[in-house]
């Protein structure tokens, strides 16, 4: 069976009510992957806002794997200690991981983000050798169109996050950069424009199926306008 670990941020976790890319994505690998699969991590919940906290189990739709390693407010400088632990406890195959604008926004500058990607990288190998990895860029936020400086620097770590990917990927331990989706609008695709709606988060599951799809054969390709709901 084909071991999915999704790892990200507030935008992976969602909040109480939300579908989330995961369960788009694990829609339209049902309908595409030959053989079984599964979504593992040590988490399940959402976040939720009234609380503050992520105890929420409100999906819209609940009849999925939801397991993962995401928060809210969680970036590659909060995964980068946890995911060899993970990897070891729950043996994924394949990491789908969107993380870098909390640390962009908060923490860290794109250099040191980076360094904190190389240490996830290192740390997930090192739990488990032959682990593959689909990294996604930071995509398009409101606060990135309002602030120069800070798009300056998502900009900048992007560029870094793509040379990263070439620079350590390993036959044995693949790592794919997932494309930021081309038609991607943070007025049209987010609720807040920052997290994505239902049509958000058809995108993101979409950067994550191409990428698999056209490099690796795992599912196949994804159709945007497919009812994955």
């Amino acid at each position: 069976m084909l071991r999915f670990l999704p790892v990200g941020d507030s935008m992976t976790i969602g909040s109480a009510g939300d579908h989330t890319w995961r369960y788009r994505l694990w829609q339209h690998l049902r309908a595409t992957c030959e053989g079984p699969f599964t979504f593992v991590g040590p988490r399940e919940t959402l976040y939720d806002k009234a609380t503050d906290s992520p105890t929420s189990y409100a999906y819209a739709a609940p009849d999925f794997p939801r397991a993962h390693l995401a928060g809210w407010g969680e970036g590659w400088a909060h995964m980068a200690p946890l995911i060899g632990h993970a990897v070891r406890e729950h043996r994924p195959d394949v990491l789908l991981v969107s993380l870098g604008l909390i640390d962009l926004g908060f923490y860290t500058n794109a250099e040191q983000t980076t360094q904190n990607v190389r240490k996830f990288v290192r740390e997930a190998r090192e739990a488990r050798p032959r682990v593959r990895m689909v990294l996604l860029p930071v995509i398009p936020n409101i606060r990135a169109e309002a602030d120069e400086t800070f798009a300056g620097e998502l900009t900048r770590f992007n560029e870094l996050l793509e040379k990263t990917v070439a620079d350590l990927d390993d036959p044995t331990s693949s790592l794919l950069l997932a494309p930021i989706p081309e038609s991607y609008d943070i007025h049209t695709d987010t609720y807040d424009g920052t997290h994505p709606n239902e049509s958000g988060e058809r995108k993101l599951a979409g950067a994550f199926a191409g990428a698999m799809w056209e490099e690796w054969g795992v599912g196949g390709e994804y159709d945007a306008r497919s009812s994955y709901s």
